[in-house]
């Protein structure tokens, strides 16, 4: 690269670091060991983490062989890293290496595919699943447990009180059997393996628990057969990855080859990081030559937007806790300056965080041995509180010995849902200054019912794109089917006003080409079913291949629509365009073998970019399943278990821009929402009975108490795990049932008030919530039928609150 001799590096760095924001350069200024960034929503991050990532790169002269990494969650985030990073270097004129972005999941593939002899894992052989509740080998290693432990599996059947009835025993038995153990095992492998714990510590905990079910030691017992099915079957889970990672880097030598060829590693999204995640980066980002072998390890994250918790292992207390260990040694770093929303929106989420925080039940959590102050905060919207002013209010008080000196450290050790940490606005001069609202910047209605709420944003998305085209608006739902509801009330949108509806549901995650190809096989495989001539012949018109018509027409002689004798009168050309693509899949089973027809497929479908990658992914893996007893009927079983039962995560877009469109209104989740932001951002359906809502039991299973084995499974697991991480003794730490099913009572409405407040963050000019005062009981099992009687609902508690400090305020 020829570089100008006009060009200064050392100014050019310094002009990179003076466009940070202050926060954002002590992330600039890291010099080695360890740092934790503690970010709020809107921040930067990622930007900030680019351009630390490139100004690191110059400054130590970083190579393919001794090269930065980088690390996050998803493939499209690590492209947009990869992306920033590139950039910033070809502006520093420097060669685009020395850095590699991957997920975590990439990084342990890449170390345990290095040395399969240590990882013990074959990849030329072995299949990657995501075994849910229903998968075959979650009920496989169930009922092997049941064969196993007869007594155990009895005490369940008895439950709380049994009279013998034998049709109330066939009853519990399939209760047990379809719902309450899959759910129990598959709770206890993602919680325990995550954290790197094995059956055999999973036993040994229930030890130290009195509970009469034995709850652990019937979880180890599953867990036990849950890896013995997917030795036998060669498949692995996504933390088997990891595990199998860890123990390639267990051997000091081939340790100190990958740290060596490591300067250090760079997290993003630490907050959904799993213990064994965590260590896994921590030993990658080590020197073992040093005696103190302090890793050089910046993790970036956001504790308040921990949303993954209550369905992964994930929990933001050990962030919380990677950023009070850093906090001790001045190595943490606070990004609480956001130019993302207007200053209203900013003042409306840190109302929220600190309303919750408040709300909390302290005396509930500290078991009621301190008297604290019932009010931390003030909860003012006119005044921004301060974080130097919380944390100069000392407590002295005591908790099982601890003393805590401040609010914030007391609301960490104590898991409160949020850390204290408000937004601020950025300075006039910024870059991204924040964008003035429109209409009142924060807007609460409380419709009649849900239809009318759907007419007020109908309404309302019509007059400020007619306004602002360029501007961008999405509906965020907590329920896929709130987000089909908005989408069949929204269908005239685009005709009557020319405005798209993107809906984003579950779809995105479990994608739906496996049920395609799934359909044109089964048609391939018997053409003269009506049935299956239809299906294939809908994919064909959805994907735009043929031209829309009367398809029942075409299928109620299959013979006659594929093979015409002279006696058919000639038909119209959509219809011989329809029959050509049909025979020419059938072409293809004559000519390819079965295990290239799936490729042939998603050419003839016309797949592109992540299409054509989940297609190549979802044709090795049937292949690997497959080997030797190759055959077209063996593919549609496999396909039928994959989309009956399995689901199938396809490869990810690189680009989340179809999200954001202009012009567009995008229905989407909540979850789904995080790291995305629009102009204008609709929350409706605000009910305490879905956020925060509550853990219930299903009725089928109250014969084992008020409570589900798998929360409980959870939540005394993660005490254990809790006390292990900070070298508490676990006994009198593992809570009894109902202590534990209470503890996960709170972790999901923690949780759901932490989703809120990533939602509420995502708008930049306008945000527009609301609870109707009607609306379906469950949203699970509601049709959308008019007819229906909708009962009535409560708000969300927060929302009369937040609502009264708007109504105060004429500046609002």
């Amino acid at each position: 690269m020829t570089i100008s001799p006009d060009f200064n590096l050392t100014e050019k760095l310094q002009q990179f670091r003076n466009s940070l924001r202050p926060g954002q350069q002590k992330l600039a200024d890291w010099e080695g060991g360890q740092m934790a960034v503690s970010a709020v929503p809107g921040s930067g991050k990622s930007h900030s983490l680019a351009v630390a990532a490139a100004m690191v790169i110059s400054r130590y002269q970083l190579h393919p062989r001794k090269q930065l990494v980088i690390v996050t969650y998803t493939r499209s985030a690590a492209a947009g890293i990869k992306a920033k990073i590139k950039e910033c270097l070809q502006e520093l004129r420097l060669p685009q290496t020395g850095f590699i972005v991957q997920t975590l999941h990439g990084l342990a593939l890449n170390i345990s595919s290095h040395h399969p002899q240590l990882s013990n894992l074959n990849l030329e052989t072995a299949t990657i699943v995501i075994p849910t509740p229903s998968h075959p080998i979650i009920r496989t290693a169930v009922e092997q447990w049941i064969t196993a432990n007869p007594q155990l599996y009895q005490l369940l059947l008895e439950g709380s009180q049994f009279d013998g009835e034998e049709t109330e025993r066939l009853r519990r038995q399939s209760v047990l059997r379809t719902e309450v153990l899959p759910q129990l095992a598959h709770i206890i492998v993602r919680e325990a393996k995550s954290s790197g714990l094995s059956a055999q510590q999973v036993a040994e905990f229930n030890q130290h628990s009195t509970d009469h079910y034995n709850i652990l030691l019937i979880g180890s017992g599953l867990y036990e057969q849950y890896e013995k099915v997917m030795r036998s079957l060669d498949f692995i889970d996504y933390d088997d990855m990891i595990l199998a990672s860890l123990k390639v880097l267990e051997n000091p030598a081939i340790r100190q080859i990958w740290q060596q060829q490591v300067f250090a590693v760079f997290e993003d999204e630490a907050q959904d990081s799993s213990p064994l995640q965590e260590r896994l980066i921590t030993l990658l980002a080590g020197d073992s030559r040093l005696s103190n072998n302090t890793p050089n390890l910046i993790r970036v994250g956001d504790p308040n937007q921990a949303i993954n918790s209550t369905f992964t292992p994930a929990d933001p207390v050990y962030f919380n806790w990677f950023c009070e260990t850093c906090k001790l040694q001045n190595k943490l770093a606070i990004m609480n300056q956001a130019g993302r929303s207007s200053e209203v929106i900013i003042k409306a989420a840190n109302f929220v965080l600190n309303w919750v925080n408040e709300q909390w039940q302290i005396d509930e959590v500290i078991n009621q041995k301190s008297e604290i102050r019932s009010s931390f905060y003030d909860c003012d919207l006119s005044q921004q509180s301060s974080p130097d002013n919380q944390n100069n209010i000392q407590l002295n008080k005591r908790n099982n010995g601890i003393e805590f000196e401040n609010i914030e450290q007391f609301l960490v050790k104590n898991n409160r849902p949020f850390r204290p940490q408000n937004i601020k606005l950025v300075e006039k001069n910024d870059p991204q200054p924040n964008p003035q609202s429109v209409g009142q910047g924060v807007e609460i209605y409380a419709p009649e019912d849900i239809y009318q709420t759907v007419e007020l944003i109908s309404d309302r998305v019509v007059k400020l794109l007619k306004n602002s085209p360029e501007h961008r608006a999405a509906i965020l739902v907590r329920e896929n089917r709130q987000g089909r509801f908005l989408v069949e009330q929204l269908a005239d949108l685009p005709k009557e006003h020319g405005i798209k509806v993107y809906e984003v549901s579950e779809a995105d995650r479990f994608c739906q080409i496996p049920e395609e190809i799934l359909k044109i096989l089964q048609f391939i495989d018997r053409p003269h079913s009506p049935e299956y001539l239809k299906s294939a012949l809908e994919i064909l018109e959805k994907r735009d291949l043929i031209a829309a018509q009367d398809l029942n027409a075409l299928v109620t002689y299959p013979e006659n629509f594929l093979y015409p004798t002279p006696l058919v009168k000639e038909p119209k050309k959509q219809v011989v365009q329809a029959r050509r693509y049909c025979c020419n899949l059938l072409k293809a089973k004559l000519e390819l073998p079965s295990y290239q027809l799936i490729p042939f497929l998603g050419m003839t479908l016309k797949y592109t970019g992540a299409e054509l990658a989940t297609v190549q992914k979802l044709s090795d893996r049937i292949d690997k399943q497959i080997t030797g007893k190759n055959s077209l009927k063996n593919t549609i079983a496999i396909l039928k278990e994959i989309v009956n039962v399995e689901g199938f995560e396809g490869v990810e877009e690189d680009s989340e821009e179809r999200y954001t469109k202009a012009n567009q209104l995008t229905i989407i989740t909540m979850h789904k929402a995080k790291g995305l932001d629009w102009d204008y951002v609709f929350i409706p359906f605000l009910h305490e009975d879905v956020l925060p809502g509550k853990p219930w039991v299903p009725t089928a299973a109250k014969f084992l108490g008020d409570f589900t084995l798998a929360e409980v499974a959870r939540a005394q697991i993660r005490a254990a795990v809790h006390s292990k991480c900070i070298n508490q003794d676990i006994v009198d730490k593992i809570p009894e049932p109902l202590a534990a099913w209470k503890e996960a009572g709170q972790l999901k409405k923690a949780e759901e008030y932490r989703l809120l407040y990533v939602a509420m963050t995502r708008a930049k000019r306008l945000l527009w919530m609301s609870a109707a005062n009607s609306g379906p009981f469950r949203w699970s099992t509601f049709t959308g039928d008019k007819n229906i009687n909708l009962q009535p609902k409560v708000p969300c508690p927060m929302l009369p609150i937040l609502q009264a400090q708007l109504n105060q305020l004429e500046q609002f």
